[in-house]
């Protein structure tokens, strides 16, 4: 394939039942993202607030990691490693057999659970980050441990996330990510 080719890219974003839905196309090759509905969106943030269970600053930073992977209710997209990411929170698949030996269930049930119940699904994005918090002590590398377990896509991940939060939050974002990191 010619360079030029490989260059061309091509967005067309339109909606289709209350949703919208990217094609992207890059080269021969092409795949559709779709978003999450208003309706997934409200279920989303109510998982997020429950699975926050009043922390403030573990509530925005699960929605700053929400904001950045943009999954949705029924997601299952596949990555050029051969795993996938599910649900809204986009969990790797590659978690899957490391959940269900931890709660004891058969791993086709937990990856249904992880790509079709959305409380589920944050839950465990949940426990990775925090399970990352405890391991690290250090609130930025656990917000890349969340994405990879290779330290340059850690620190691009984190400075991404880190964007979104403080977007969306401001400088409420800094003062509850450090106070998070000295009472957990």
């Amino acid at each position: 394939m010619a360079a030029r080719e490989e260059k061309l890219r091509w967005w067309w974003i339109f909606i289709r039942g209350g949703a919208a839905v990217c094609i992207v196309m890059t080269g021969p090759c092409a795949y559709a993202k779709q978003t999450a509905t208003v309706e997934q969106e409200q279920r989303i943030g109510a998982c997020i607030r429950q699975s926050s269970q009043g922390r403030q600053w573990l509530e925005d930073t699960l929605w700053a990691i929400r904001e950045q992977e943009a999954g949705w209710i029924g997601a299952e997209v596949r990555n050029t490693n051969g795993t996938h990411d599910l649900g809204p929170m986009q969990i790797n698949s590659w978690w899957v057999p490391r959940i269900a030996a931890l709660v004891g269930r058969d791993r086709a049930e937990i990856r249904s659970r992880l790509i079709h119940d959305a409380c589920f699904n944050v839950q465990v994005a949940r426990w990775i980050f925090l399970t990352g918090l405890a391991t690290t002590g250090e609130f930025w590398k656990s917000v890349g441990i969340y994405h990879s377990p290779t330290p340059s896509r850690q620190q691009r991940y984190a400075r991404e996330v880190a964007t979104k939060l403080h977007k969306r939050f401001g400088n409420r974002a800094s003062r509850r990510t450090t106070a998070a990191v000295a009472s957990r």
